[in-house]
């Protein structure tokens, strides 16, 4: 880690565990035949964007998902489908996290929304005591700086709020599309495929 002043860490998928599959299949029971169209890891409709830039409000994104469900849906239904993905944080990871900070500059940069947080927040709860954000420099979500990944512009942003070169960060993220837009800004990259080689970074 010495050519690398600060790690810049994605959060779904990097630190705790996502399962597109269990939103997918929960919207799937509540009428939504062709949410992967609509949303996936790699790629979303407006309104999906628009909800993690902060653009639109949760009770909006809720009202609008309503209108694509059976009928007789209720908005929490919506909210708990949409929330299926949410996992937890393994152990390892969280460990990782709370010894690496004490000695190493670490800031997390997420495409994530209000209530996906809310529901994050809940299991790093289950797990930690010490508050989330406690251990990052600095918490860089898209529905708060109203900014996303993959666009280098976002990340070069990030740099100038950290004081940092982009080329002495060294980002983390699992999705290839974020990962190319990293280095177009000019960071040091690591596309998270592996649990084993990601532990590997930090040994």
């Amino acid at each position: 880690m010495k050519d690398r002043e600060l790690i810049l860490f994605d959060l779904g998928g990097v630190l705790i565990d996502i399962d597109y599959q269990a939103t997918e299949k929960a919207f799937i029971e509540l009428g939504v035949e062709d949410f992967q169209e609509r949303y996936t890891q790699f790629q979303q409709t407006q309104l999906f964007d628009s909800f993690e830039t902060g653009q639109i409000s949760v009770q909006h994104f809720i009202n609008k998902l309503l209108t694509i469900t059976r009928k007789g849906t209720s908005p929490n239904q919506v909210a708990h489908a949409w929330n299926a993905m949410i996992q937890s944080f393994p152990k390892g990871k969280v460990e990782l996290l709370q010894h690496f900070s004490q000695n190493h500059r670490m800031a997390l940069l997420s495409n994530t929304n209000e209530l996906h947080m809310i529901q994050v927040l809940k299991e790093w709860k289950k797990v930690c005591e010490v508050p989330f954000e406690s251990l990052f420099e600095q918490v860089f979500l898209s529905h708060n700086i109203h900014q996303r990944k993959p666009h280098p512009e976002t990340f070069l942003w990030v740099s100038m709020q950290l004081n940092v070169l982009p080329k002495d960060v060294l980002f983390i993220d699992d999705s290839p599309q974020h990962i190319q837009g990293a280095k177009e800004a000019g960071l040091q990259t690591f596309y998270y495929q592996d649990e084993a080689a990601f532990y590997a970074l930090f040994s």
